[in-house]
């Protein structure tokens, strides 16, 4: 919409001439002085008739095409009209001027610099002949890419930005994420939060994602003992969740998958480990729905094994589904926003964990029973606090307690995993759909592990708390320490 006095109510009064009810309507000229976003419900009949005379008017937008970006210094004559007559070229090319710079009491008397952006990249070669033939040019920038585009179209470049993550999107799909992401950037923006930082945060989770990927992919790494028949692998990825794989000279049970963008890398990496064929996995076990844990469960022959809140979430593409921030924009774009920069791939077979009876390990029900080898675990439900439908895994007999993003050993955490997972603190301000809920399993959870190291202690065995990011850790102290040797992977070892 041009930014000029009028403009919002010339819309307004559209949208109500075919009687639609403006839902939402949001603005900021910090972010792009030129672009509002209205969500109006309307009959069919007025859905097309509002759009139609937008459209008309040349306010309604569909496209985000790829723009060309320009800029120059051109000699004019120092006459009466003779700017009018340039600019009467650049405005036939259709372009839009971001920037010029003339002053008739400076050094240069006769020479003005404009930055441009075309739709048609033909359309710059046109002008640019045009302008040769009557002018003496000089060019300084000229990109296609859409990386010096100003901000009188920020929306474009963002969207520009977004194609280079996810690669050729259809227009709707992209002006419905451009709203999305400008939504959640208004809420938090009431909440003191620049909004510039809220685009910036999106785009560096998804660059992140694409820049630890093939060649840059690393992991850490550690082995357990854990009986005669079992060893523990935890692969702790460059960002998001470990992947843990219990296995044994014939089989491997996997819990959690990582993001689908890593799947390629994992399995050169777990044929680095001896784990590389995929018929060996006779089960997925997923701990909770967000991406990191759950992605690429679909790459997989086997089926997963998840509890049915989990399942739920997937279906629903909500994090915080079945909790009381359910209802939250910033949890339900989050949720879309990961699943399409991490390749989201979940599983299809699907088994849901039965209801739980009278049985308790703590505060926690028991759901069941998972078994490989000789090492058994018992399933223990969450109480919602990180995501509805989190589990636990449990062997008092062995020590392990598999916390999923209950509890972490953020120490454990390198500087760039925890940076990026602070992009997501940023984005839904808590990872946690209940944080009250949230601290009570983390104690109880901690309490259990303390315990359990007491019984262990005539055997000499400790338990070995595995978290959902970080290390495999012990508690020394009252305070999580990684356990055992680490050992870095990466992409040359393959």
């Amino acid at each position: 919409m041009p930014d000029e006095p009028g403009s919002l109510e010339r819309a307004a009064g559209i949208i109500k001439k075919y009687e639609g009810n403006i839902n939402r309507i949001q603005y900021d000229r910090r972010i792009d002085p030129c672009t509002v976003f209205y969500e109006v419900t309307a009959s069919e009949d007025a859905y097309l008739r509002i759009t139609g005379d937008l459209a008309a008017i040349g306010y309604l937008q569909t496209s985000l095409k790829p723009l060309s970006f320009l800029k120059f210094s051109v000699h004019l004559p120092h006459t009466a009209g003779s700017l009018s007559q340039f600019l009467k070229y650049t405005t036939d090319s259709g372009a839009n001027i971001g920037f010029v710079d003339f002053d008739d009491a400076g050094r240069h008397l006769d020479r003005v610099t404009i930055s441009l952006n075309l739709e048609n990249p033909a359309a710059v070669d046109r002008l640019l002949d045009q302008l040769k033939s009557r002018y003496q040019l000089e060019i300084l920038e000229y990109d296609t890419t859409g990386k010096h585009l100003d901000d009188t179209i920020f929306y474009v470049r963002f969207a520009q930005e977004i194609r280079e993550l996810i690669g050729e999107s259809e227009n709707s799909f992209l002006l419905s994420f451009l709203a999305d992401t400008n939504h959640i950037a208004q809420e938090l923006m009431n909440r003191g939060n620049n909004p510039r930082q809220v685009f910036d945060s999106v785009l560096l989770t998804g660059r992140t994602l694409r820049a630890t990927t093939g060649r840059n992919f690393y992991a850490d790494v550690q082995k357990i003992h854990v009986t005669p028949r079992v060893d523990l692998f935890c692969f702790q990825m460059p960002c998001g969740g470990s992947i843990y794989i219990l296995a044994t000279p014939d089989e491997a049970l996997m819990i959690d998958t990582g993001y689908g963008i890593y799947h390629n890398d994992v399995m050169a990496m777990f044929s680095h480990y001896g784990l590389g064929d995929e018929r060996r996995f006779s089960q997925l076990i997923i701990s909770h729905a967000d991406a990191d844990h759950c992605g690429a469960g679909g790459f997989f022959p086997a089926g997963a094994l998840m509890h049915a809140g989990t399942r739920d979430i997937i279906k629903t593409n909500n994090r915080a589904y079945g909790s009381r921030s359910e209802h939250s924009v910033l949890e339900a774009f989050y949720t879309k926003m990961i699943n399409l920069f991490s390749q989201f791939n979940p599983s299809k077979e699907i088994t849901c964990l039965p209801r739980a009876g009278a049985a308790t390990r703590s505060i926690f029900p028991v759901l069941g029973n998972v078994k490989i080898g000789d090492l058994e675990l018992e399933v223990l439900e969450g109480l919602g606090g990180h995501t509805y439908g989190q589990i636990y895994l449990y062997s008092a007999s062995e020590g392990l307690l598999f916390t999923a993003d209950a509890v972490i050993n953020f120490s454990s955490l390198t500087p760039e995993r925890a940076t990026y997972n602070s992009l997501a603190d940023f984005l839904v301000t808590s990872v946690n759909v209940d944080s009250e809920l949230a601290r009570k399993e983390r104690k109880a959870l901690l309490g259990l592990a303390a315990e359990t190291d007491q019984n262990l202690a005539p055997q000499q065995k400790r338990c070995r708390c595995c978290g959902g990011h970080g290390a495999v850790s012990v508690l020394e102290n009252r305070k999580l320490v990684p356990y055992g040797e680490i050992m870095r992977y990466s992409m040359s070892d393959a």
